[in-house]
């Protein structure tokens, strides 16, 4: 994780406000006022008093669970609202430590794709496990971690491909990734399979595709790769881990680009990450993705 000195100060910042201090301002030793820029009533947000945060439609398990609801609807998709899975308890905890209770909470459905795109967002922050990357960052504002991934191939108990024990075994066969994601990158550049990947816009229609033998494997990340093996698919299996191609990823929350609050953002997540708080929620929401084997 990639925690700056100013994101450090930051959390001083936010703790003074725990701590009781009112008007959105901080007292210096020397007894001036400086207004602390991560108060809640001094943050720049998409609605003045309501925090925005966005997510893709589905939104799956492990991240996110419990009944369907508002915009997400349909088998295996649930309401970020329940506020459980490990994205939408994390987005409530970053939201809670900004200052805003669960009523001041609003969701809305942002394709994977756009979050990342330049130009105006009609969130404050979106999370759906969107992984940091020199690119992406060029067009939006990437937060810290919080959550360091690996990506895990996905297939039919019993297929050739459930054999392979090696990065190398893998190459023969054919691949599918939700297009835009840095799992059809990992596949690319770590499996460099001898066909080219099918890529798909959602990763249910690219778990069809393996469902139908379109595809032999699936990438994506873990925690996903877990649920769907154990859950979405009858008989489905987690092949291995993939190793990372130029050390870990990470998911970070996505904001729009130069916006004051991507530091008060990070400021709440390294507060998070001190007390244990999303180590708590990793815990709770990911400990069964806990073992697979480790393809080299």
């Amino acid at each position: 994780m990639r925690i700056r000195a100013f994101a450090m100060a930051v959390v001083v910042a936010l703790a003074a406000v725990a701590c009781g201090s009112s008007g959105g301002s901080t007292s210096s030793p020397g007894g001036s006022t400086q207004a602390n820029p991560c108060a809640k009533s001094n943050l720049t947000l998409v609605t003045p008093g309501q925090l925005t945060i966005g997510t893709d439609n589905p939104a799956y398990d492990p991240f996110f669970q419990g009944p369907t609801g508002h915009e997400w609807t349909g088998q295996f998709n649930h309401d970020p609202y329940n506020d459980q899975g490990f994205e939408s308890a994390t987005a409530y905890a970053v939201a809670q430590q900004l200052g805003f209770s669960k009523d001041e909470v609003k969701w809305v459905a942002v394709p994977f794709n756009n979050s990342y795109k330049p130009g105006p967002k009609n969130f404050d922050f979106y999370l759906a496990q969107v992984s940091y990357t020199p690119q992406r960052a060029q067009g939006a504002d990437l937060s810290d971690s919080y959550y360091d991934e690996q990506e895990a191939v996905v297939a039919l108990q019993g297929t050739d491909i459930s054999k392979a024990t090696t990065v190398a075994e893998l190459q023969p066969f054919t691949y599918g990734a939700q297009i835009g994601t840095t799992s059809y990158d990992v596949t690319n550049d770590v499996i460099k399979p001898g066909s080219a990947v099918q890529t798909f816009n959602t990763l249910n229609a690219a778990l069809q595709a393996l469902k139908n033998g379109q595809i032999d494997g699936l990438v994506v990340d873990y925690p996903t790769a877990y649920y769907m093996a154990n859950v979405q698919l009858s008989n489905g299996t987690i092949v291995g881990v993939l190793p990372a191609p130029t050390g870990k990823e990470h998911f970070s929350l996505v904001l729009q680009k130069g916006r004051s609050l991507t530091s008060c953002v990070n400021g709440a997540l390294s507060a998070l990450h001190a007390d244990g708080t999303l180590a708590q929620i990793q815990d709770r929401w990911l400990n069964q993705a806990a073992h697979a084997p480790e393809l080299q």
